[in-house]
């Protein structure tokens, strides 16, 4: 499979992707390690991997695979055993039923033996697709532990004899039958495994698509056979309480679900698309209680700040952030550090996530009558002494809101926005009054989730000197002293087995918690832009969501390039 060198450097100097100085120059060091050009630039080059393995591949005629990228196919790992697999790193990873071809990645596309062996192995056409030679590696010890190709054979052959125009009594048939239980049951246990807070079942023309949320990252890990769909969805639809005959409207449902010790609700949606009906579920766990406010990454002067506005026996805590970004959870935190017998605690959701011991908590129902808005109205003759709000969307919720407060009760509640002082011109947008805004807000608070590095591939590296201008240009005097001396050091994840080769292993909040000073309060009164509000609490020492995030990667806690995906607004 060899390339000549000075053909290999002219296609990466053709594509841009180097130099020819820098290509003369990988060249004369390859030679000198004896290293084919392209071993040579995986191991020492500077370009990316899936760069130089494209290449190899147009130059070889092989299609290329990323196997970091893609989704295997328990159809296809169903051909090869793992034992095979292991022998020759090789990893089947997609089948194509018209043609009968399995496409497998192999670091050697052109070794026609091994093409004939796996020929006469399987009885199928075989495709040779280049791939990285540790990404197979890595990935054969992910995908076969899983198992899922002897069920999928199974439920393959057990429903293609019926078509989607089966009557309901049909469906209940099939999806009762052991093979599609067993793939849901796979799929919630490898969703329960690997840490994901939600499963998107999604339909394509030619496949069924299973896509995870880990760490607040959608991955895909799983493709199914589109054939098995609709059994996939009625079945999930018979556990979820919901009716499976009807395909055309959204339909909401829960159910449970118990792996060993572990339980967790599960929040399902249907929703119909051009290509059938897409499941998504949100997992929620009932075991293992509910994080502490400083476990979620308040500490300093921001715990400080919103521990005093939660003591005050009444007025409004904000907290805003766009949809998943953990407000929920946050708000679930205080009122369990404020949940107590002597205490009357109320809470209005959509819908209820987790439930509290010792807590009322309500869930709104608009088809009943029962709203934000109803419901709030309804709460103040229950004799509360704190009050959650889900969300603040409109202006009778608002006004109510204020009111309670008003009134000497303590409300919590959401709000989309992206910083902690927009949140005060978005209440005045939808309708409060500032006046009524500045004797009653507390606190302010705006949050992201960023993935932690994984503790157990944790590597420390100085970065380039523009990066380390950027975080001092951000942090300004909150730069800790010890790198006026020594330089700035960051971390990343190498990838282990432990964080799935992501470099990332768990969750921390990154937080900006806007005090309502008395100065603030004023410029409340004067309607004064979230702009103006936010350099006057700068002056008081606001921490703003960047900075925490810059401080926690300064610690090793999380990554550069995590706290600008989230925090960049």
């Amino acid at each position: 499979m060899n390339i000549p060198p000075k053909q290999f450097i002219e296609t990466l100097v053709q594509k841009q992707l180097i130099t020819q100085e820098e290509g003369d120059k990988y060249e004369m060091e390859s030679l000198n390690k004896n290293l084919p050009i392209y071993d040579y630039l995986l191991v020492y080059g500077k370009l990316k991997k899936s760069d130089i393995l494209k290449s190899q591949a147009e130059l070889l005629h092989v299609p290329f695979v990323d196997i970091n990228t893609i989704a295997v196919s328990p159809e296809a790992l169903a051909f090869i055993s793992e034992s095979i697999a292991r022998k020759y790193i090789i990893l089947p990873y997609s089948y194509d039923s018209k043609t009968d071809s399995i496409y497998v990645a192999t670091a050697h596309p052109l070794d026609f033996s091994l093409n004939d062996f796996l020929e006469k192995k399987t009885n199928k056409r075989i495709i040779l697709s280049l791939g990285n030679k540790e990404d197979i590696i890595k990935s054969i010890n992910m995908v076969y532990i899983h198992g899922l190709s002897p069920e999928v054979k199974e439920a393959l052959a057990e429903v293609s004899g019926y078509n989607t125009d089966n009557t309901s009594e049909q469906i209940t048939t099939i999806v009762k039958e052991a093979p599609i239980a067993k793939i849901v049951n796979t799929i919630l246990e490898f969703a329960m495994k690997g840490r994901a807070s939600d499963i998107h079942i999604e339909p394509q023309e030619d496949k069924t698509r299973i896509r995870y949320r880990i760490d607040g990252v959608l991955q895909e890990k799983l493709t199914l056979p589109r054939s098995i769909h609709d059994s996939l969805a009625s079945r999930i639809k018979i556990l979820s309480q919901m009716k499976i005959d009807e395909r055309r409207i959204p339909q909401d449902g829960r159910f449970s679900f118990k792996v060993g010790n572990e339980e967790v609700d599960l929040r399902v949606s249907s929703l119909p698309t051009v290509h059938g009906e897409k499941i998504v579920m949100r997992i929620l766990k009932k075991t293992g209680g509910l994080p502490m406010l400083h476990e979620l990454g308040l500490r300093g002067t921001q715990y400080k700040d919103l521990e005093e506005a939660i003591l005050k026996p009444y007025g409004i805590i904000l907290v805003t952030g766009p949809t998943g970004s953990g407000k929920t959870t946050t708000l679930y935190s205080i009122l369990t550090k404020l949940n107590k017998p002597s205490v009357n605690i109320v809470t209005l959701e959509d819908p209820v996530e987790y439930e509290i011991v010792g807590i009322n908590q309500v869930q709104i129902n608009p088809q009943a009558g029962l709203t934000f808005g109803a419901g709030l109205r309804s709460f103040l003759r229950q004799d509360p002494n704190i009050i959650l709000v889900g969300e603040i969307r409109d202006k009778e919720t608002a006004q109510l809101a204020i009111q309670a407060a008003l009134t000497g009760h303590l409300v919590f509640s959401t709000l989309h926005t992206n910083d902690a002082a927009t949140a005060i011109p978005r209440l005045i947008d939808l309708g409060a009054e500032p006046f009524l805004i500045s004797s009653v807000l507390n606190a302010s608070v705006a949050q992201r989730i960023s993935r932690t590095v994984c503790p157990h591939c944790k590597e420390q590296y100085e970065p380039v000197e523009t990066i380390k201008e950027n975080i001092k240009s951000i942090l300004g005097p909150l730069l800790p002293a010890k790198y006026q001396t020594s330089p700035i050091m960051l971390s990343r994840g190498k990838g282990c087995v432990e964080c799935n080769f992501s470099g990332y292993l768990g969750r921390i909040a990154i937080f900006e918690v806007l005090k309502i000073t008395p100065i603030i309060n004023k410029m409340i009164l004067q309607q004064a832009s979230a702009r103006e509000i936010e350099a006057q609490a700068k002056k008081d020492s606001l921490i703003i969501m960047k900075q925490d995030g810059y401080l926690k990667a300064l610690e090793g806690i999380t990554s550069l390039e995590e706290v600008l995906r989230v925090a960049e607004v």
